[in-house]
């Protein structure tokens, strides 16, 4: 292995521990709020996956990005819905539709 694969893995692992420790220590009351925040950088995430699919880099990245656009849209598509969700809660009932 190439010692930039390495430095890729220990990259990845080492954010991976650190977002599971961070998400973990969240009190519920904020996890939407958080959810709402992180639709911005799946938006980042989805130019990202764009301009993979859009390139001439091979069919395979022509895949992985199409499925990096698919999932990162899904994401964005959940996360403002349940965030419409909870500020709906706390609407007067007047207000309501």
């Amino acid at each position: 292995m190439t010692e930039s694969v390495i430095l890729g893995i220990v990259v990845f692992t080492l954010a991976t521990f650190l977002g599971f420790e961070l998400i973990q220590r969240v009190p519920p009351t904020l996890h939407t709020p958080l959810m709402s925040g992180s639709n911005a950088i799946s938006g980042i995430t989805i130019v990202g996956a764009l301009i993979i699919a859009g390139g001439d880099f091979g069919w395979i990245s022509q895949a992985i990005g199409f499925a990096a656009v698919v999932l990162a849209m899904i994401n964005v598509v959940g996360g403002y819905s349940v965030t419409d969700r909870m500020l709906r809660m706390f609407r007067k009932d007047s207000e309501s539709s």
